[in-house]
């Protein structure tokens, strides 16, 4: 079975918690970063598998952060935001995201979402 590690991103240090346990317990290897500055380094340090990235952080936001990996490299990004409106997800998606969740969420949910993207990204 492969190994994946996901990088976590996100300023609320309650759901980064949840979070992190939720793929711990799926054997991920788990990254996390509060502001754009340490998205970006973590992502150059560590290469994740994956990428759960929330669009309001302080610093580059996720719409930046999004770019600047999509310059580099083709990994599964997951963009998370408590903002619902339409655009955001439509230009989310036009940056590069492959998914886009809204807050509140099901951690269960997430997951499923997760795997459904590593499946597509192993081809």
């Amino acid at each position: 079975m492969e190994t994946y590690s996901v990088l976590l991103v996100d300023d609320d240090k309650k759901l980064l918690a949840v979070l992190q346990e939720c793929f711990l317990q799926e054997n991920f290897t788990v990254y996390t970063a509060m502001d754009g500055g340490a998205a970006l380094a973590a992502f150059e340090q560590h290469a994740p598998s994956i990428i759960i990235l929330d669009l309001m952080l302080p610093g580059l936001d996720g719409f930046q952060i999004c770019r600047e990996v999509r310059k580099t490299r083709e990994i599964p990004i997951l963009m998370v935001s408590a903002r619902r409106e339409d655009i955001d997800k439509i230009r989310g998606l036009g940056l590069g995201a492959d998914d886009y969740i809204a807050k509140p969420f099901s951690p269960r949910e997430l997951m499923a979402r997760i795997k459904a993207l590593l499946r597509r990204a192993e081809f």
